[in-house]
């Protein structure tokens, strides 16, 4: 039986994600990129990752997920997601995960200065996992510009972005091979979050590609 189990469902299939080929396209005069504030900035590509449903389904069941437990004040808690990390030696989980990791990589060559070395991937199963607001600030990340990568498999979930120390908050809705980049000072200067949802929404699986040093 497959981790989600029997009552699982991906919901309505992208658009965008018609074709069973899983590949990735061309990520040159197709990325939008929105300006944030103080030095922050997102870029979006919609369906950049085809096949995507069945990607999902592939790493559903053919990464080794696991579940985590944190302290949170005086109890221990377990994380709202399963979780898998690729660091920089380990080979992913999908040939097409390597190939948009390069993409990636020499697309941002000249602005980021270093190609994207790890992948952190999250299974949410349903509206009760979630992840808080957060930066990825462990690392480089507490003190230097750097860029995370965010590919979206499975069914939409929002990611929620507000500027740290309070204001409006932005959503994107986020799945189906939709890509995301958060790069500039977003992971200071910004804070970003997955909410839980009473809404009947299917499982979601984000890849997230870092550079060497950010968590």
């Amino acid at each position: 039986m497959s981790i989600l189990g029997q009552d699982s469902f991906l919901g309505q299939g992208s658009l965008f994600d018609l074709g069973d080929d899983i590949e990735v396209g061309p990520l040159a005069g197709r990325i939008r990129r929105e300006q944030l504030s103080r030095g922050a900035w997102i870029d979006l590509l919609p369906g950049w990752l085809t096949g995507a449903d069945s990607l999902f389904e592939d790493l559903v069941d053919g990464v080794p997920w696991h579940a985590e437990e944190r302290q949170m004040y005086d109890r221990v808690v377990e994380v709202p997601r399963l979780l898998c990390f690729y660091g920089e030696q380990d080979p992913l989980p999908h040939p097409v995960l390597t190939h948009a990791r390069d993409l990636l990589s020499a697309h941002y060559a000249e602005e980021l200065g270093e190609p994207f070395r790890t992948a952190g991937l999250c299974l949410y199963r349903d509206g009760k996992d979630s992840v808080a607001w957060h930066g990825d600030t462990i690392g480089r990340g507490k003190s230097s510009d750097t860029m995370v990568a965010i590919v979206s498999l499975g069914s939409p979930r929002s990611l929620m972005l507000r500027p740290r120390g309070g204001g409006p908050a932005i959503k994107q809705n986020l799945g189906h091979g939709d890509l995301i980049v958060m790069g500039g000072s977003c992971q200071r200067t910004w804070e970003h979050a997955i909410p839980k949802t009473s809404k009947a929404v299917g499982p979601r699986i984000s890849v997230q590609f870092r550079p060497r040093g950010v968590r």
